[in-house]
């Protein structure tokens, strides 16, 4: 009610001054025609004329009426340059900010939950070089000012900001026009004053701001490149560091646009997922799921019995997995792509040299213009007392060391209640192993809603898994041949008996060895980089888990086409990396995949939404397929039908899920999602469903009951 009786007030004043006729004093000719009575009523009461006159303007300033250069005019007509000066200049800049202001308490909370997504990068852009920004507009007169003060009030711009750039950044403006009015019976037109050579100088004083940034840019570099010795020529236009999703896929990108690319890789191609992370857990998860299914069977109306399988035979499919897709990444591909593929260790002694200990022995020394770093993570492990003298696996080395079991262990504890954990812990537990899961959170997947969460430890449970949740490890013990961990819950500690220890607690990017520490380039948990992906020497770009924010694979590829463009490009135009609509699953069963915002992450970052939910045990091909289980939640704007964020729990949530990220990226609604034919009967059918429950919740009640009352009249 506020702001609708701020946008009427405002309405009427400005209705009045059109109907009042108060807008026909606000040309030349009439201020010509009166300079003569405000000059004496100027000398009869001075200081009054001056206060009206100020009013008056922060008045129209704050409407955003026409007249303002009229106004400035016969301020300086009576008052001169200086005190004329001196009034225009405050008086412009608190009626701007008084209409900044008021835009932003009535417009701004609605179009930023609107297009929240879209101005995301204007945001964050006036945030941070919004003064600049500011004080060019405000110096180019060519720009309507009153759209200036409206448009910058719906921005997180702070008005104390605001007001200080308005203040200075119009001042030469408010000099040429009130030195006009100085001059006001020389002047024949308005044109006198915007003269082309004016408004050409104003345009220069507009861009210098500009010019002056990269300047003290080119400056900035100039000093952190200077205790470096430039080669004269490059043997490279691209070196890749780094045989993952990011490297071979930047790799890829530089060979296409003919680049002269080296890729440097110390040991497997394909890198952590190919070798040790999607690939063989996929694997590994299928054929735990088979033999789930064999124990089973009387849900599909067949005979009752233990799968009967050898550990040996499923490990070696996972390695025969591994081998069949290993071609897709091989040297042997990316040579024929037109990529140097070396095998070896890199280091990089300066902003353009890297140094390559070959595996041969060898060292060899290459020159290049940009360098990209995607080196990934490794399994972090734990400071846990103990733990080197009851050895232990991860999700790198299981892979080969449960190879040469014949069984599966019998007893296997999981630390760690993340993505990997789980899946890993599930699998193994439908293979056979006693599974103890291990996680000092008070609930597993803690990224996710806690409905999600629960979900997942029932799910965990009914295949055998003890999900032990706000427990602590301390140690680990051996006595003998026992192994044990030793756990603390509530102010009790409890020893838990293991065969094998599986360290799942999260990835640590790969920092150190390839001489960041030398060039003195910033790490925290991850290589620190700006919104382009270069690192503190412009050229030296960073993409993948070592770069974060998260650690999947397609974003690796993702930002991997950020860094090559803007290695190879960057000199011409450069991209912001884009975060907005990434999508992620969690290959446990029933699968867990989400895009956008959960409930959860809006409660924490205050973003208003409604919920939709479908029930997937309603869905027919679910129900015939005996996986009629999990649901499908759509977070949207209130009262839109923008999506928010969508998470699926349920048989093939990943790939359902994929219509919701198209959807997202391209900024289409759940209405065009009920509009899209879906095969009947598919999984798919359940994004359309709900969408229709996000319909029907919105039905419009007084057209159906017009609609019911207009059909009664048909029928007589």
């Amino acid at each position: 009610m506020k702001k609708l009786a701020i946008v009427v007030a405002i309405m009427l004043l400005v209705l009045g001054f059109f109907a009042s006729g108060l807008d026909r004093y606000l040309t030349l000719e009439s201020l010509r025609q009166s300079q003569s009575d405000f000059m004496a009523l100027r000398m009869q009461s001075p200081w009054l004329v001056a206060g009206a006159g100020f009013v008056l303007y922060v008045i129209a300033a704050a409407l955003s009426l026409p007249g303002a250069l009229i106004m400035t005019l016969a301020i300086g007509a009576l008052f001169g340059l200086a005190i004329g000066t001196l009034l225009v200049s405050f008086a412009s800049t608190i009626g701007a900010t008084l209409a900044f202001l008021a835009s932003r308490f009535v417009f701004r909370d609605a179009v930023q939950r609107r297009f929240g997504d879209k101005l995301k990068a204007i945001n964050e852009g006036i945030t941070r070089d919004g003064a600049l920004y500011l004080f060019t507009l405000r110096m180019v007169p060519l720009f309507p000012f009153f759209l200036i003060n409206l448009l910058m009030g719906l921005t997180p711009m702070r008005t104390r900001t605001f007001y200080w750039v308005s203040q200075v950044g119009m001042i030469a403006g408010t000099l040429v026009f009130v030195n006009a009015g100085t001059q006001l019976a020389q002047l024949t037109s308005l044109s006198g004053i915007l003269s082309p050579g004016l408004l050409i100088s104003f345009a220069l004083l507009g861009i210098f701001p500009m010019i002056s940034k990269r300047i003290a840019t080119w400056l900035q570099r100039r000093r952190l490149y200077a205790k470096w010795q430039r080669p004269a020529r490059f043997d490279r236009n691209l070196i890749v560091i780094g045989a993952g999703a990011g490297g071979l896929v930047s790799a890829y990108i530089g060979a296409a646009v003919k680049a002269k690319v080296t890729l440097i890789e110390a040991h497997k191609m394909g890198g952590d997922c190919l070798n040790y992370g999607c690939v063989p857990s996929k694997a590994l998860i299928k054929s735990a799921k088979l033999a789930n299914q064999i124990r089973h069977g009387e849900h599909y109306g067949l005979n009752v019995g233990a799968p009967d399988f050898s550990f040996r035979k499923v490990m070696a499919r996972v390695h025969d997995v591994i081998r069949t897709v290993a071609p897709h990444d091989s040297a042997e591909r990316f040579t024929g792509l037109g990529v140097e593929v070396l095998q070896g260790y890199a280091r990089i002694t300066d902003p353009w040299t890297v140094e390559i200990k070959l595996n041969n022995g060898t060292i060899q020394t290459l020159t290049t213009r940009s360098i990209i770093i995607a080196t990934g993570a490794a399994p972090f492990i734990p400071p846990l007392p103990g733990l080197n003298d009851v050895g232990y696996v991860t999700s790198d080395t299981l892979w080969d060391e449960f190879a040469k079991l014949d069984v599966t262990p019998k007893r296997l504890v999981v630390l760690g209640g993340g993505p990997i954990g789980c899946e890993l812990a599930q699998s193994f537990a439908r293979l056979g192993s006693h599974v103890t899961q291990i996680e000092k959170g008070t609930r597993i997947m803690a990224r996710e809603d806690s409905e999600v969460s629960e979900l997942a430890r029932k799910a965990l449970s009914a295949n055998g898994v003890d999900v032990l949740t706000d427990h602590t490890a301390v140690r680990c013990e051996q006595e003998g041949d026992h192994k044990y961990i030793v756990v603390e819950h509530n102010g009790q500690s409890r020893h838990i008996e293991f065969d094998q220890l599986l360290c799942a607690v999260g990835r640590s990017a790969r920092l150190t060895g390839f001489g960041l520490e030398e060039l003195g380039i910033p790490t925290q948990r991850t290589v620190t980089t700006n919104d382009y992906l270069e690192t503190l020497y412009p050229n030296i770009f960073a993409a993948g888990d070592v770069a974060g924010p998260y650690q999947f694979t397609h974003t690796a590829s993702h930002q991997a086409w950020y860094a090559a463009v803007n290695a190879l490009f960057g000199d011409f135009k450069k991209f912001k990396a884009d975060y907005s609509v990434i999508p992620w699953s969690t290959f446990i069963d029933p699968e867990v995949a989400r895009v956008g915002l959960n409930e959860q992450e809006a409660g924490e970052q205050g973003v208003a939404y409604e919920v939709t939910k479908y029930g997937i045990e309603d869905l027919d091909r679910a129900i015939a397929d005996g996986t009629a289980h999990g649901f499908v939640k759509v977070l949207t704007v209130p009262g839109k039908d923008m999506i928010l964020g969508v998470t699926i729990v349920g048989e093939h949530a990943g790939d359902l899920l994929a219509e919701f990220v198209l959807a997202m990226k391209h900024g289409l609604g759940l209405n065009k999602i009920l509009g899209t034919i879906h095969t009947y009967p598919t999984l798919s059918e359940a994004n359309k469903y709900a969408a229709g429950e996000w319909k029907r919740a919105h039905a419009p009640q007084r057209i159906l009951a017009w609609m019911e009352r207009y059909h009664a009249w048909k029928r007589g």
